[in-house]
């Protein structure tokens, strides 16, 4: 990983931090063991995946995610681009970071939709800010065989999307706190 990338990542989990102390302070969250498990027999399997598409419908990431997963993989099932795109997409848009770094993956790879590296970049460096441990690396591989004015782009979009979320923290505790100030 280059420099610029793990400045850039440090400084966007930095960014991190005010949004840490409105979850209750509790930087070391654990998420609750969600409704979908799709790792059992072959009998259970349709009892299970309904019980999983029904919590994705409900807004939950992981059984988004884990719905994306199992299409993507295709080991228990037909593999399946478009339903894995779709659900890794749904995770994505509630910051789940390995459906963001998966999304990103298909992006750069042309996997069930056109090969887009602006798109990639801009999915695999927020999938780094919420957490994906390989995202930065894929990053910086899909940045080498970008032509110069893409990465401007995608860089450029980066940029609106964190001036957009530090507006959105600062008038979240009605403008009384800057987001780079230090937590309570």
């Amino acid at each position: 990983m280059n420099r610029t990338g793990r400045a850039l990542a440090l400084g966007c989990l930095l960014l991190l931090q005010p949004l840490m102390a409105t979850a209750g302070g509790n930087s070391l969250l654990i998420p609750a063991v969600g409704r979908c498990t799709l790792n059992t027999s072959a009998q259970a399997l349709p009892a299970a995946l309904a019980a999983c598409q029904q919590a994705a419908k409900d807004g939950d990431a992981q059984a988004q995610f884990e719905l994306g997963q199992f299409y993507y993989d295709g080991t228990r099932t037909e593999r399946d681009l478009n339903q894995a795109l779709s659900y890794f997409e749904q995770a994505s848009l509630q910051g789940h970071a390995e459906a963001q770094y998966h999304l990103g993956t298909m992006f750069f790879k042309g996997e069930g939709v056109a090969a887009n590296n602006i798109q990639a970049y801009i999915v695999l460096k927020m999938a780094a800010v919420n957490g994906a441990e390989d995202a930065l690396d894929v990053a910086d591989e899909v940045s080498r065989q970008m032509r110069r004015e893409d990465l401007e782009v995608a860089t450029q979009v980066l940029g609106q999307i964190f001036r957009k979320y530090l507006l959105e923290l600062q008038t979240a505790d009605g403008g009384s706190r800057s987001p780079f100030a230090p937590l309570p």
